[in-house]
C-alpha cells in the first residue's frame, strides 16, 4: 500500500496578499491586481503592465545581511515557507529533519539578480559585480535556501521546467511521500520575473498583452475572444505535504488529499500548444486515473488560463477531450485574470486554490469577462465566485516546450 499524501499548510506571497487568508479573501472577491509596471520604466517595452507584489518587505523574514545575497525569488520562497509553517502549525524536531525534503519549481531562478549584475558589468565595472552573483543566480539556490533555513537534510531539489515547474514539483513531492522515502515535503514554486530583461524577452516572443497598456485592469482576460497575451506576475506558494499518518499523529488540520499527478509532452513546438490538445488531455486523464477519480466526480478545474489566443482555446478543447460530456458541468476558473501569470510558480498557486476551494466549498471567479469566444464555451465562473461542494479539484499547467502537468486533489475523508 502506498502512503496517502495530504496538504497541511499553505504559505503565500502573491500580488493580492501575503499569507493564505488575505490571498483567499482577495480571490473570492475577484480583486484585480494588474496595473502599470512600477519596478522599472516600461516605456521601452510593447507590454507595460504586470501584477507586482508591492507590499512585500523581506526584512519581515530575513536580515538584510542574509537577504542581500539572494534573488527576490529566494526571498519569496523563504517567506512563503515560513508562512506555511505558521499556517500548518508545523513543529520541526531534530529527529525528523532527514525525513523532510524541499522540492520547488522556478522557471527563472535568480535571473533577476544576474540581470542587475550584468548591468554593472556592461558599465565597465567588472570588479564591482557582487561576489554572490554565481550562487544567487543558480535556480537550485531557491530550494537550497529553504532547506538551509530549517535545517532539513532530505532532498533539496529545484524543478525548472517552464510554466509546469511547480506542478511537476508537487507531483514529485507526493511520490517521495507515497514511496516512504520522506514523511514531509515543502513544495510549490517561486518566481520573480518582472524585470526589464525578462519582460523584454517575453515581448520578443509576442507572448504578453500589449493592447491594454492604457487600461491595465482589463489586460488579463482569459477565454475572451479579444484576449491578446498574458500578464506577467510574480510570487511564491509553498505547500506542506505530509504522509497522512504523520499529519494525524501531530493533530494537523488537513486542507485536502493529493490524489494524482500526470505529465506529458506534446513534442510539437517550443511555444505553441498542440492544436488538438491531445497531450494536455492525456495529462489530465493520467492525474485522474492515478487519483482513482472518475471524470464525472471532478468538481473544479483551476485552469492554466493565461489569456493567450492559442492556450485558452486549446486548454478548453483538452478539458472536453479529457472529461467528455462532464466538461460542461465542471466549474473552471483562472486566477490569472486577477493576479497574472507567475510563470514557474503559477501552478503552485493553482493547486493552493484547489485546496482552498475543497476546504471552503467555494469556486473563485474568472474576472474580466466581456466578449465571449465561441471556442471557449465551458463554465468559467464569470466575474463572480460561487458556492459549490467541491469533492475533487484539478490544477492544470501548460508550458513552453510543449509540456503539460496536472495535479488532482480530493476532499479528505479519513
Amino acid at each position: 500500500m502506498k502512503n496517502r499524501v495530504v496538504i497541511t499548510g499553505i504559505g503565500v506571497v502573491a500580488p493580492n496578499g501575503i499569507g493564505v487568508v488575505p490571498f483567499w479573501q482577495a480571490l473570492i472577491k475577484g480583486t484585480n491586481c494588474v496595473d502599470t509596471i512600477t519596478f522599472f520604466d516600461p516605456a521601452q517595452h510593447p507590454a507595460q503592465v504586470a501584477a507586482e507584489i508591492k507590499n512585500f518587505d523581506y526584512k519581515n523574514y530575513l536580515s538584510h545581511e542574509v537577504a542581500r545575497k539572494m534573488d527576490r525569488s529566494s526571498h519569496f520562497a523563504i517567506a512563503a515557507a515560513l508562512e506555511a509553517v505558521d499556517d500548518g502549525a508545523f513543529k520541526i524536531k531534530n529527529e525528523n529533519r532527514d525525513k523532510i525534503g524541499v522540492v520547488l519549481g522556478s522557471a527563472a531562478g535568480g535571473l533577476g539578480f544576474y540581470e542587475k549584475q550584468m548591468q554593472v558589468f556592461w558599465q565597465g565595472k567588472g570588479q564591482g559585480i557582487d561576489e554572490q552573483t554565481l550562487l544567487a543566480t543558480s535556480s537550485g539556490t531557491v530550494s537550497e535556501e529553504v532547506s538551509n533555513l530549517f535545517g532539513f537534510s532530505g532532498p533539496s531539489i529545484i524543478i525548472s521546467n517552464g510554466c509546469t515547474s511547480a506542478n511537476d514539483a508537487i507531483g514529485m513531492s507526493a511520490n517521495f511521500i507515497r514511496s516512504g522515502e520522506l514523511d514531509v515535503v515543502f513544495t510549490g514554486g517561486s518566481d520573480a520575473c518582472i524585470t526589464p530583461g525578462i519582460v523584454g524577452a517575453f515581448c520578443r516572443l509576442g507572448a504578453l498583452s500589449t493592447k491594454r497598456n492604457h487600461e491595465p485592469k482589463k489586460a488579463s482576460r482569459p477565454f475572451n475572444i479579444d484576449r491578446d497575451g498574458f500578464v506577467i506576475s510574480e510570487g511564491s506558494w509553498v505547500l506542506i505535504l505530509e504522509k497522512m499518518e504523520h499529519a494525524l499523529e501531530r493533530g494537523a488540520s488537513i486542507y485536502a488529499e493529493v490524489a494524482g499527478y500526470g505529465a506529458t509532452c506534446d513534442a510539437y513546438h517550443i511555444t505553441k500548444p498542440l492544436p488538438s490538445g491531445e497531450e494536455t488531455a492525456r495529462a489530465i486523464k493520467m492525474a485522474l486515473k492515478e487519483g482513482n477519480v472518475e471524470p464525472e466526480k471532478l468538481s473544479y478545474i483551476n485552469a492554466h488560463g493565461t489569456s493567450t489566443e492559442l492556450n485558452d482555446k486549446t486548454e478548453t478543447l483538452a478539458i472536453k477531450k479529457a472529461l467528455g460530456k462532464h466538461a460542461y458541468s465542471v466549474s473552471v476558473s483562472s486566477m490569472k485574470s486577477m493576479i497574472g501569470h507567475a510563470i514557474g510558480a503559477a501552478g503552485a498557486g493553482g493547486v493552493a486554490v484547489c485546496a482552498l476551494a475543497i476546504k471552503n466549498d467555494f469556486i473563485p471567479p474568472t474576472i474580466n469577462y466581456e466578449s465571449p469566444d465561441p471556442e471557449c464555451d465551458l463554465d468559467y465562473v464569470w466575474n463572480t465566485g460561487r458556492k459549490k461542494i467541491v469533492e475533487a479539484a484539478l490544477g492544470n499547467s501548460i508550458g513552453f516546450g510543449s509540456k503539460n502537468a496536472a495535479v488532482v486533489l480530493t476532499k479528505y475523508k479519513g
